[in-house]
């Protein structure tokens, strides 16, 4: 079972295509993520957020068009994408969440999104998250020896430790490593796959893998 999330970043950066071939899957709309979808005549199971991106309008149609509408204030605890991945985790956690508008726009929520896996509440969905852009597919992964599939359109491939990290080994990309240990995040970039399914592997830490393309080779 997936779960779809869409919160409120910048349109520009949602894969539409995608989002409505996903139609009959079952949606979190997070804050403005949730009127979006309702342009795009997809109901979501509930509407979260503190709503301050939206007008009253906009939220009397959420409300009149929608089973729940969680409204909180401004000032709490949770962030709106937190709050979308709590109600996307409740009941029967899902397979696959997958997480889209939280790239593009202000780098503070881009960083909070980027790091949200990581906090002690979430980490037990950590591998089952994606965050998903137009240009990009970013996954987790905790120790362990991996196999990756090679997505349609991406050309690039990155491994990012977002912890410290022991023993990454790159086994058969396009450029390879053995056993690299860092303290800091580091990002290695513009890496490729050299087959349909490519390996890695590291002894510790937490590594995001990144498939991307550039902007003039994507589509919706």
């Amino acid at each position: 079972m997936r779960v779809n999330v869409l919160v409120g970043g910048p349109l520009a950066m949602v894969p539409t295509n995608l989002i409505k071939e996903r139609a009959n899957e079952k949606w979190v709309g997070v804050d403005r993520g949730a009127v979006t979808l309702l342009k795009m005549g997809i109901i979501p199971a509930i509407a979260v957020g503190d709503f301050d991106s939206i007008t009253d309008m906009e939220l009397q149609g959420l409300e009149d068009a929608l089973y729940q509408v969680k409204v909180y204030p401004p000032e709490k605890d949770y962030t709106d994408t937190q709050l979308g991945i709590r109600f996307a985790t409740q009941g029967n956690v899902p397979d696959e969440i997958d997480v889209f508008g939280a790239t593009g726009g202000r780098l503070d929520h881009l960083l909070a999104n980027l790091f949200l896996p990581l906090q002690a509440e979430f980490k037990p969905y950590l591998t089952r998250i994606k965050i998903i852009d137009r240009q990009n597919v970013m996954a987790y992964y905790l120790p362990g020896a991996h196999t990756i599939t090679h997505l349609k359109g991406k050309k690039y491939l990155a491994f990012v430790n977002l912890t410290p990290v022991k023993r990454l080994t790159l086994l058969d990309e396009k450029y390879p490593l053995l056993d690299w240990d860092s303290e800091i995040p580091f990002s290695w970039t513009s890496n490729e796959f050299t087959a349909k399914e490519n390996h890695f592997s590291f002894q510790k830490g937490i590594v995001a893998v990144i498939q991307c393309s550039d902007p003039l080779k994507i589509g919706n």
